[in-house]
């Protein structure tokens, strides 16, 4: 498999994903908008697309932030999407799946930061893809927006302060608001970015403090991603094998 992954800031770093990519000896190449590395104008030559998160949100235009070209990357999504590659979007990138396929980001109803439960909907338990996630699964947040909503796409799961925690676009393409792929240095880099937010933990109902989130454990969550994330790719190579 030839991983892609869109990379928006240092901080928002792809940790579980990039993980699972070298674990699976898988084909994995980058671009690091933030230090100006060019991403790809297509989808050829990629087979699973990961664009991560960022503290952006989809409506920035480049003279807002210069390294993040919100059109050209749903461009470049939905090229992949039309080719029947597999995409991924994490927070951010989760967002402009939606707005590549025509659904407006929107704001949560609550500022999530730490690790709290998502339940699976009724939707999520019929979906073998996450069959392993079991019905409430704790994994990491870190967003005050999320994904907007196409006609064919299913919420898989919601939490109590956001009601779009992943969301199926299609059988290989996925939206995920919350982060499975934290590790504590990818955690520690948000907090080191984020110091100034957290000192306000007390505000939000959904948002912990810097030593909470230090002591978080997230390889469990990791360990439902590796899982979801070999399930993604045995579909996609099935496709791929069954087409004439």
């Amino acid at each position: 498999m030839r991983v892609h992954f869109i990379i928006h800031e240092h901080f928002e770093a792809p940790g579980a994903y990039e993980t699972w990519a070298r674990e699976r000896d898988h084909e994995v190449t980058f671009s690091r908008v933030y230090t100006g590395e060019k991403r790809p104008t297509d989808a050829e030559g990629i087979d699973l697309l990961i664009i991560m998160g960022g503290p952006q949100d989809p409506s920035f235009t480049v003279e807002k932030c210069a390294h993040f070209d919100s059109k050209g990357e749903q461009a470049l999504i939905a090229s992949a999407v039309n080719a029947g590659k597999a995409v991924i979007g994490v927070c951010l990138g989760a967002q402009l799946i939606g707005e590549a396929l025509g659904a407006p980001f929107a704001h949560s109803p609550e500022k999530e930061i730490g690790k709290f439960p998502i339940i699976l909907t009724e939707a999520g338990a019929k979906n073998e893809m996450f069959s392993h996630f079991g019905p409430i699964l704790d994994v990491g947040h870190w967003h005050n927006d999320m994904p907007g909503l196409t006609p064919d796409a299913e919420i898989i799961a919601d939490s109590t302060g956001c009601p779009r925690q992943i969301v199926a676009y299609s059988e290989l393409v996925y939206g995920f608001q919350c982060h499975m792929e934290f590790t504590l240095a990818e955690v520690e880099l948000l907090i080191v970015h984020s110091e100034n937010d957290l000192r306000r933990a007390a505000e939000y109902r959904f948002v912990d403090t810097a030593e909470i989130l230090r002591a978080h454990d997230y390889r469990e969550m990791n360990k439902a991603l590796f899982t979801f994330l070999d399930k993604l790719v045995a579909r996609y190579q099935q496709k791929y094998q069954t087409q004439p």
